[in-house]
């Protein structure tokens, strides 16, 4: 049994039954709470949940790609990543250029239209394809706009150029640790009109002391049975990397919550989740003849001795 998956999974239990019932903007619905916070101790495990499967191939692809500065979902696909497709498919399906059936509300259509259904798995499937093997068309098409990785990476300023706030960031790890200024922000109000998705996990924050380096999260917007899982292990990897880069041992990975939130079409997959029990939590290996975290590869990344129960499978809200 793990402290560090029972916070997760008390913060569901806390939702289920103090929650208050909203809207919101995808048209679902959820019950929601404001302001939690969950800790993760590294020493006890890397934070990959066990009471589902979570694809941690999927989370490093991801981590890599907003390390990279990159906007593009084309390695995304490359490594076999959809999670940010429907953005860009979205995008794809409302341009002038479409000539297919119209999309939408895709979303909610194709889980009770059988014939919408096939429909856009067809054009989700062609609009995938074309991204992978038409380099024109993924510039266009497969951009997101200035999501995590520009912001992370190449923040414009105003009197121009840009800032590398991830390299700044750990420069100043390895010469002033002390600093109470170690933050990362993804949340750039210019920004959030041209982006598929204003960032939900908004700003994070280093902290060493006593040999380990912690790092806290804040995140605005909190998808707890699809997203958040997700976050966990990415920034916990972060963390890790990090860590790995300045010398220090990884120390706590501190979770903060603004709208953390269950989708009322997630209810029955998280009541099942709860009556799973814990497993033990995996190893993160890490490739110790990287140099500088910005050139980790997918080899690079391993979890070790992971044992999760089956995957729970829930509909994405977009």
């Amino acid at each position: 049994m793990s402290k560090n998956e029972d916070a997760y999974l008390t913060t569901l239990r806390d939702i289920l039954d103090n929650g208050s019932d909203k809207g919101d903007r995808t048209g679902t619905g959820t019950r929601s709470v404001f302001g939690r916070q969950m800790r993760f101790d590294l020493s006890e495990g890397f934070p990959l949940l066990t009471t589902k499967r979570v694809p941690f191939k999927l989370i490093k692809s991801e981590l890599l790609w907003f390390i990279a500065g990159d906007t593009n979902i084309k390695f995304l696909l490359e490594n076999n990543n959809h999670i940010w497709d429907e953005w860009a498919f979205k995008g794809w399906v409302a341009s002038d250029d479409y000539q297919g059936p119209d999309m939408t509300d895709f979303g909610r259509r194709s889980l009770v239209d059988e014939k919408f259904a096939e429909q856009y798995k067809v054009a989700h499937a062609d609009f995938v394809h074309r991204i992978l093997i038409d380099d024109s068309f993924a510039t266009k098409y497969g951009q997101l706009g200035d999501v995590y990785g520009a912001q992370w990476r190449h923040w414009k300023q105003v009197q121009g150029g840009f800032i590398d706030q991830l390299a700044q960031v750990i420069e100043q790890i390895k010469v002033n640790p002390t600093s109470r200024r170690l933050i990362v922000t993804a949340w750039n109000p210019e920004a959030v009109p041209t982006q598929a998705l204003p960032p939900c996990h908004a700003l994070f924050q280093f902290y060493v002391a006593d040999g380990k380096i912690s790092l806290q999260l804040y995140q605005r917007s909190a998808d707890m049975f699809l997203g958040v899982p997700f976050n966990i292990a990415s920034y916990a990897l972060l963390l890790s990397m990090v860590a790995a880069q300045t010398g220090y041992e990884p120390g706590e990975f501190i979770h903060t919550l603004g709208d953390a939130h269950i989708y009322s079409n997630h209810i029955k997959q998280v009541e099942e989740q709860l009556s799973r029990p814990m497993a033990a939590l995996p190893k993160l290996w890490l490739n110790p003849d990287v140099k500088s975290i910005f050139d980790y590869t997918m080899d690079d990344i391993k979890v070790v001795d992971y044992h999760p129960g089956k995957t729970i499978k829930a509909p994405v809200a977009v």
